[in-house]
């Protein structure tokens, strides 16, 4: 035999494992387009016509092999080929014992699972629940009657009005010191434990919850007051903080800020979530002058290290630790070279912080406070049958014609608000604006910080963006509060019915452009001492799916896909005529062929006729939400004159009693609703255009259920998961429900056990342009859903698996059993990652 090169007789591994892996992918593929072959070389969405859902099951059907790599939609888009995807599977198959490992998981340890609460300690806990609800209910109602009554007695209008002052600043500091006494004597000083879900030591964490984001200094949030707020609560929180986030952290002993940090609005920093049946509490430590971004995660065991940043729509999973001097954005983070630090220092110092603070709560005690107590004068003096339910004797309650005038009243309140709000919204702001301009560094805590934060105030009107949104006339309320619209291209959907921003003037939306729920426009930039204001473009003939914030700056031109909770790039090259997906953001396709089926209906005299018919729908369901809102008021004031009818007799006890009458209506409200709405069978799964009108009624059900939102009273309770039964969601028992929202209630099912945490959402459709798609979600038994994650149609959870924190996972996605997903898109993820470690809560 003659001796030849080894690379002569031996193959390379390598080409062989990747014509193997090109094989495999190539069959599977081809079973999922319903083809008797695919070229290898032929792109998964322009050539074979799949999209996001088709390629979805293609990587579910890749998972239950045992001969290729797990493929998740980021591989697949980033290698829309067969040949390009078998080639970085064999790639990422190789191993590289010197390359570090990438800083952007989080570990998931398994812990043992913990005892089982059975049905006897989930009705215990219920039963604890409901009677905490009532003496607290009966504790205020006896406080507030007592101090009607004493205000009432005062001696002319001077002498009612310093009554009213006097006890409105005794309610305010007792309201604001009882969360804290409370929190002390129930909890103590929070430490890292775990929680058993349902049992005694729960009872009292939910209690302490409760209270603690009740408080009256909550609503001082973009204050200096709030950070005294949880200081007294435990946090360690340093001097010069500023936080915006609405978000109250509960575990407040394990949150470590240091000088100089800003928090952005709506950020989640909770130093607790729930898993696999127990609370799990740990810190969250933040280092000085460390900027958390936009519509961030921070979960438990994370921290952030001195002048550090975190960008929008990213989150640190537990034990990720930032650096020093680093900046990290993603979910889960991962370093960047972008700057978030985009508004330079002021002259902001002690001084000025005392004097916004006190002037705050003088105006809260003399103004805020006194109106309130004057409105309700004003209301019963406004209805002559009114003063005669306060007389002894028989009441004007017994005579049908108290309920006509109170119809009558009732209507004249509801559209008469809808008016002057609509009056109010398009003129005060805009007056106000003239003294902020675009780009120019102002200090916090002065006139013109106190003008923005009434401009955000008054232009935030979630009632407006509900009864508008979904509809043309969203584009005439918004082109009111000062948006640039023009030249406007209706569309009868250009807006759904949650968009927020905080500068409406400095918002421009480009001709074509189409924008689903949860629209975040962020105008303004914050450090410690100082703001600014800058305008926010978005090009023409965009489609922004569901959650998207978009920064000033932001990195995309015409025609782009944003995809559902995209972190919009800040860096780079404009995108134009491309998708973008995930967080960190990659590019997809625009659009594919499977979403063009409906092209048709959108030029041309069809077109017309299809979009005259929807504006005569949507006003039609417009007109209908507000019957329903007038109706729900109706019965409540109704409910509320009987509880006034019957106070001599019954005492403050008939006050706890028309308010847990009014919950258990709100409940019966929502039901029929949602029945009146989605019909007796519930929702079916779509596939149709928004010119069609099975999506006109969809919208409709949206709409006309919104009140269903109201069920967040009941997060944490085993009465949260009754609603959603009666709502129409197949659910199991025992399901922890932190504050999941669930927009397609029918649509949704829901296995024993389940643990959904705060800010979760289960959503069964989406809309791309014209192209409206619903189908069915499913949770086995056991799973957890993190907090702020996103749940999209189509997607099967096996049981006991896991979706971390800040996750989006894709339509039409299957998680294995006791799989463990991550990120934005989810992916499949270890267990544990060499580059993640527990952080030491500082101060014991």
């Amino acid at each position: 035999m003659v001796d030849n090169p080894v690379d002569v007789l031996t193959p390379d591994p390598g080409e062989s494992s990747t014509a193997a892996s090109e094989q495999v992918l190539a069959e599977v593929l081809a079973q999922i387009v319903r083809l008797d072959r695919v070229s290898v070389d032929s792109n998964f969405f322009s050539d074979l016509g799949a999209d996001s859902m088709v390629m979805a099951h293609f990587c579910a059907r890749l998972r239950k092999r045992d001969d290729v790599p797990s493929v998740s939609m980021k591989d697949v888009y980033r290698h829309p080929t067969v040949r390009s995807l078998a080639a970085a599977l064999t790639d990422a198959a190789r191993p590289t014992p010197e390359a570090s490992p990438p800083p952007m998981a989080a570990p998931h340890r398994q812990a043992p699972p913990p005892p089982v609460s059975g049905t006897s300690h989930y009705v215990a806990c219920g039963a604890l629940q409901l009677l905490f609800f009532l003496a607290y209910s009966y504790v205020v109602a006896l406080v507030l009657a007592q101090g009607v009554e004493w205000i009432s007695d005062g001696v002319g209008l001077l002498g009612t009005y310093l009554r009213a002052v006097i006890f409105g600043a005794a309610l305010f500091l007792g309201a604001s010191v009882l969360p804290v006494v409370a929190k002390w004597v129930l909890i103590g000083r929070w430490r890292r434990q775990r929680i058993r879900l349902w049992s005694l030591a729960y009872v009292r964490f939910w209690c302490a919850k409760t209270l603690i984001r009740t408080s009256p200094l909550v609503l001082f949030v973009g204050s200096p007051l709030y950070p005294l707020y949880l200081r007294a609560l435990g946090a360690k929180i340093g001097r010069r903080v500023s936080i915006f986030s609405r978000h109250v952290p509960v575990c407040t002993d394990l949150l470590t800020i240091g000088d100089g940090s800003v928090i952005r609005k709506d950020t989640y920093y909770n130093c607790y979530r729930a898993e696999s049946g127990v609370i799990r509490t740990g810190p969250i430590t933040l280092g000085t002058d460390v900027l958390v971004g936009e519509v961030t995660v921070l979960d438990i065991e994370t921290a952030m290290g001195d002048r550090t940043q975190l960008g929008h729509t990213s989150s640190l999973h537990a034990g990720q630790v930032v650096p020093d001097g680093e900046h990290w954005h993603g979910s889960p983070a991962q370093p960047t070279e972008v700057d978030y630090r985009r508004v330079g220092p002021a002259r902001c110092g002690g001084a000025r912080r005392a004097m916004y603070s006190t002037t705050q709560v003088l105006m809260a005690l003399f103004l805020y406070i006194p109106l309130v107590v004057a409105g309700v004068v004003i209301m019963v003096a406004a209805v002559p049958e009114s003063t005669s339910i306060l007389e002894p004797g028989p009441t004007a309650l017994d005579d049908w014609t108290f309920y006509a005038d109170a119809l009558a009243g009732s209507a004249i309140f509801v559209f008469g608000a809808v008016v002057l709000g609509v009056l109010l919204t398009a003129t005060v702001p805009r007056a106000l604006n003239l003294t902020l301009k675009p780009d120019v560094v102002y200090p916090l805590y002065g006139v013109r910080y106190a003008v923005h934060r009434i401009i955000v105030l008054f232009t935030n009107r979630r009632f407006f963006t509900i009864l508008f949104g979904d509809s043309s006339g969203i584009v005439h309320y918004l082109l009111r509060l000062g948006y640039k619209l023009s030249p406007v291209e209706q569309t009868g959907s250009n807006f759904g019915m949650a968009v927020k921003h905080d500068i409406p003037y400095l918002s421009s939306v480009g001709k074509g452009t189409m924008v689903a729920d949860g629209l975040s426009i962020i105008n303004a930039e914050f450090s410690p001492s100082s703001f600014s204001v800058s305008p926010v473009t978005i090009g023409p003939r965009n489609f922004l799916g569901n959650y998207i914030a978009y920064p000033s700056g932001g990195r995309t031109g015409d025609n782009c896909l944003l995809a559902t909770k995209v972190m919009v790039p800040l860096d780079g090259a404009i995108r134009e005529n491309v998708g973008l997906l995930g967080s960190p953001s990659f590019e997809i396709p625009r659009t594919v062929l499977r979403d063009s089926r409906f092209d048709h209906l959108k030029d041309g005299e069809v077109f017309r006729r299809r979009l005259a018919a929807k504006t005569k729908h949507n006003a039609f369901t417009m007109g209908v939400h507000l019957f329903a809102r007038w109706l729900y008021f109706f019965c409540v004031t109704v409910i509320a004159s009987a509880a006034v009818d019957l106070y001599d007799s019954l005492g403050a006890a008939v006050i706890v009693l028309a308010g847990l009458l009014t919950l258990l209506f709100a409940i019966v409200y929502m039901l029929l609703t949602e029945r009146a709405a989605a019909g007796r069978g519930g929702l079916r799964p779509l596939y149709c255009s928004i010119y069609e009108q099975p999506f006109w009624r969809h919208e409709r059900y949206w709409k006309i259920t919104t009140p269903t939102e109201a069920i967040a009273v009941f997060n944490g309770t085993p009465y949260k998961s009754l609603i959603w039964r009666l709502l129409g969601t197949r659910i199991g028992s025992h399901v922890f429900d932190d504050g999941c929202f669930i927009p397609e209630r029918s649509l949704v099912t829901i296995g024993n056990d389940c643990t959904l945490n705060e800010g979760s959402r289960i959503q069964c459709h989406s809309q791309e342009d014209g192209t409206f798609k619903s189908d069915r979600t499913t949770l086995g038994n056991g799973c957890t859903i993190g907090v702020n994650s996103l749940v999209h149609y189509g997607v099967t959870m096996g049981d006991t698996s896991t979706l971390a924190a800040d996750a989006f996972l894709m339509k039409g996605e299957q998680v294995p059993a006791q799989a463990y997903w991550a990120g934005n898109p989810a992916r499949e993820m270890p267990t544990s990652l060499p580059n993640s470690r527990p952080i030491r809560p500082q101060g014991g």
